[in-house]
């Protein structure tokens, strides 16, 4: 029998712990999975969640979990629910609508990076919300905020309970997601915290409802009932999703590029391309590499594909959520956050294969 933790409350002597751990925590794990590829270099995979049981609840235990918080009555949360027409009213027409593989399309507002947001959209109504220019408001939290900060104002729990429909739902969340990227909600929506833990500081959020959290599964789920499931992509949506991806991860780079005193890179179709072809061989290969067994390193590939450059550098993943997602695990990553806010680079290709990711950084020759 699945057992629910009993309703605990804030506790001042709690959260003085937790915030006296963060730093060492911050210093010792990411929320990331980092191996070594088979060149020696590190590969970035996410662990593949388990398998999600449909387990009992027991009916007296059913709906308890953490008490939750009032939801915001101003900033970027309050579009949740709300039409496209509130959507645009507001803030105009996108600059592009990418797919996603979950069911609504993602409003890209990308004018301005200080101001980048991205809003899901499904049957005409915001179900997500993706935020991280850091002018944005994003009430109760603010870009750049303290990590203790957030620790001292909201409440955190291990368990986040979810009753929908006749059918229960828990996302149990481990120490690395508490705190690397915690689940909290407010009121009727809920809220994806990222911390870069080089900086100790809220690097992004993502507002969702319970539908669209429970789609893209980011956290360990027990269920009892019947699991809300997405469409299956064909092969036609899956090219959609695989181009709005790559333009997402370039976008979303500058963004986090310019907030560290960088450079914003220009993309480069030929090594976009050599990007993409790297991620589909290392799909149809099931291996995580820099070095293919068929084409060889990323210098291989570039030269294979006539790309001349002064350095070259690559970072990859798999099993990500979607493009905010990756790249906020490769800036909690050392050695993918170098490449990623490399002084040196000057162009980048991003290609996306289904859930695998391959970033390709060049200095062109002067």
């Amino acid at each position: 029998m699945f057992e629910i933790a009993s309703i605990r409350r804030p506790n001042p002597l709690r959260t003085l712990f937790r915030i006296l751990i963060i730093s060492t925590i911050f210093l010792i794990i990411g929320f990331y999975l980092n191996v070594m590829g088979q060149d020696g270099k590190e590969v970035l995979i996410k662990k593949n969640l388990p398998k999600q049981s449909n387990e009992a609840i027991t009916k007296n235990q059913q709906g308890q979990g953490r008490p939750s918080t009032e939801r915001p009555k101003e900033g970027l949360s309050t579009l949740i629910g709300e039409d496209v027409e509130s959507l645009e009213g507001e803030f105009g027409k996108p600059q592009r609508i990418d797919q996603t593989i979950y069911g609504y399309q993602w409003y890209i507002y990308n004018l301005h990076s200080n101001e980048y947001f991205q809003a899901g959209v499904e049957d005409g109504h915001v179900v997500t919300v993706y935020a991280i220019g850091d002018q944005l408001d994003i009430e109760p939290f603010e870009i750049g905020q303290p990590v203790e900060e957030v620790f001292n104002t909201q409440y955190i729990d291990t368990n986040v309970d979810i009753n929908l429909g006749g059918n229960t739902y828990r996302f149990e969340l481990n120490d690395t997601d508490i705190n690397l990227r915690p689940l909290i909600q407010l009121g009727d929506i809920y809220v994806q915290l990222y911390f870069d833990k080089f900086t100790g500081e809220l690097s992004s959020v993502r507002y969702l409802n319970a539908e669209t959290l429970i789609k893209e599964r980011s956290y360990e789920l027990v269920y009892h009932g019947e699991l809300i499931e997405p469409p299956a992509p064909d092969e036609s949506l899956w090219e959609m999703v695989q181009n709005g991806t790559a333009k997402e991860i370039f976008d979303i780079t500058n963004v986090l590029r310019l907030r560290n005193g960088q450079k914003k890179l220009r993309w480069d179709e030929s090594v976009a391309n050599v990007a993409f072809e790297h991620s589909k061989d290392m799909f149809e290969t099931n291996e995580y590499t820099h070095t293919s067994a068929k084409y060889g390193s990323l210098s291989n590939r570039l030269k294979a594909a006539q790309v001349e450059y002064q350095s070259a550098g690559e970072n990859i993943a798999a099993n990500y959520t979607d493009g905010p997602a990756v790249v906020e695990g490769w800036l909690n990553s050392q050695s993918h956050r170098q490449a990623l806010l490399s002084k040196n680079f000057t162009h980048i290709g991003v290609g996306v294969y289904q859930k695998y990711y391959t970033q390709d950084y060049i200095q062109k020759l002067k």
